[in-house]
């Protein structure tokens, strides 16, 4: 497993994708704090080009709940598209790449393996949910918002881990899709499907029931007159995440690597 897991971060520490979604997630911040200046004056967002003459945003307030809200929620949006594309990567790079049965040759189990793979995704994904936070903390200062205080800060922070989290878990079929489509495309598929289905289910009132909802959902991203997802919602996060882990690993653990 020692093995697996320093192969696994050689791989990440070496690649582009750790920068490009540094990048992701600071483009994220940024529009939030774009968002939270234009809420804050909207006259002064006129004056300064950022909105038309007759243009408004509806709801939300320009105060540090408020902006940890809204980054909860595009990090239930985004997130799932940003760690879904590291989670595609990750395990499809072997047979994009066509290395699968030389890493496989090696004395490490498969289990192994792919546990070390979702090991390196979790982290990556979490330290970036992490990094969203302590970028977020100048970024607000900066833009002037109101309504700071401790343990509101660490509400935000708990709310964001665990929209990524929830996020996180969900990409665990993309890793199946990847793997057993070998290469990069059917997971891509995969997650443009998902996140698809996601939008217009929440839409129609039943995303409460497709699990890759209820993140967003749960962070209020469909208003305060919407009620989060209960028992049910959070239970099929839980279980589609374990799902997926346990079917990608049946998978390596069976397949026929001959490429």
């Amino acid at each position: 497993m020692r093995a697996a897991l320093w192969a696994e971060a050689l791989k990440a520490r070496r690649s582009r994708l750790p920068g490009v979604t540094v990048l992701a997630f600071t483009v994220l911040v940024a529009f939030g704090s774009l968002v939270m200046f234009i809420v804050q004056d909207p006259g002064r967002a006129r004056s300064l080009g950022l909105l038309g003459a007759k243009g408004a945003l509806a709801g939300g307030t320009a105060d540090w709940p408020g902006f940890f809200a809204l980054l909860a929620q595009a990090m239930a949006i985004g997130g799932f598209v940003i760690f879904g594309l590291v989670v595609v990567w990750c395990f499809g790079r072997e047979a994009g790449q066509g290395t699968a049965k030389d890493l496989l040759a090696l004395p490490t189990s498969r289990a192994a393996i792919v546990a070390a793979k979702f090991a390196v995704v979790a982290v990556w994904s979490l330290l970036l949910a992490l990094y969203t936070f302590l970028l977020g903390l100048p970024v607000g200062a900066l833009v002037g918002l109101a309504g700071w205080s401790l343990p509101g800060a660490l509400g935000g922070l708990g709310t964001l881990l665990a929209a990524a989290a929830s996020t996180l878990l969900l990409t665990t079929p993309l890793a199946l899709a990847a793997s057993a489509g070998r290469g990069y495309l059917p997971g891509f598929a995969a997650l443009l499907v998902a996140t698809f289905l996601a939008q217009v289910l929440a839409l129609l009132g039943y995303g409460e029931f497709f699990p890759w909802s209820v993140p967003a959902l749960a962070t209020g991203l469909a208003g305060p007159g919407h009620a989060p997802p209960g028992v049910v919602g959070h239970l099929l996060v839980v279980l589609t995440g374990a799902g997926g882990a346990v079917a990608t690993g049946v998978w390596w653990h069976r397949a026929d690597h001959d490429r």
